[in-house]
């Protein structure tokens, strides 16, 4: 693997941090790491270095996270992947190899099902996007959430209250929201919502790569059943669990990941 170019490049009005570690070899595939909400590019850092062995590594920072910028607006799945689509146009960069974990596993499905010509293959690792079953307390407990929250929004027009209460607002938060919610600010809380809002259950059939999905048997963010429900709306996937592990099973045995990961990438390379 060559040195690495470190750039910056400013898409729909957002600054994107991204690497790209370059084969020495023009022939090999390129790999595009996607990492998860809460996290930035160097989670992937043990196993960008294997697979920049054989092969082009590209990892950014997904904006509101690491070293990028925040978006503009509140962005949705679609918008981050139209901001990965451009980016790869920008680089000149069409069929690549995604590795996706959890968030980035959302921007994965979209990117790939929407823009086809993008993604030669697509390994998803406890990825996001399908939604669980919600119980009537889950319910109750979101409707009583916005009931307060839009309350609160009205006291905010009356000017001596508002310090007051964004304050009993950041309670309520603390008290309803998710710990990825409350340590948010308020554009990233309103992009989160949007993001974990939406269904991705119905593009799944519209994927036309070759599909990894590996998963740790013990997953509690994005439970197996998802893998397995993603292994049969998918046309060309195949599911590989890996026992015991967790969210995070691609770095609990990231040596084996790796190893995974090129074989699947590889194989049309071999010889």
């Amino acid at each position: 693997m060559e040195g690495g170019d470190v750039l910056d490049m400013m898409i729909q009005g957002c600054p994107v941090y991204y690497e790209i570690n370059r084969c020495s070899n023009d022939a090999a595939p390129v790999v595009l790491l996607l990492h998860g909400w809460g996290c930035d590019s160097t989670i992937f850092s043990c196993v960008a270095g294997s697979l920049g062995e054989s092969a082009t590594v590209m990892t950014l920072d997904f904006p509101g996270h690491g070293k990028s910028g925040e978006p503009p607006v509140p962005w949705g799945v679609q918008e981050y992947a139209d901001m990965l689509k451009e980016l790869l146009e920008q680089n000149q960069l069409l069929g690549v190899n995604v590795i996706a974990h959890s968030f980035g596993g959302r921007v994965g499905i979209m990117l790939a099902s929407k823009y086809p010509n993008f993604v030669h293959k697509l390994l998803i690792t406890g990825g996001a996007g399908i939604h669980a079953p919600v119980s009537a307390r889950q319910c109750k407990r979101a409707k009583r959430f916005k009931i307060y929250n839009q309350f609160f929004n009205r006291l905010k027009t009356i000017r001596p209250l508002s310090p007051k209460v964004e304050k009993w607002q950041e309670m309520l938060r603390n008290r309803y929201g998710s710990p990825d919610y409350i340590r948010l600010n308020e554009m990233m809380r309103r992009t989160f919502v949007k993001v974990i809002s939406e269904d991705l259950l119905p593009l799944l059939g519209e994927i036309k790569a070759p599909t990894l999905l590996l998963w740790g048997s013990a997953d509690t963010e994005t439970p197996l059943w998802m893998g397995e429900q993603m292994e049969r709306n998918i046309p060309d996937a195949g599911l590989v669990v890996f026992e015991g592990k967790g969210h995070f099973a691609f770095l609990e045995e990231w040596q084996r990941f790796a190893l995974i990961a090129k074989k699947f990438i590889m194989e049309e390379h071999a010889g």
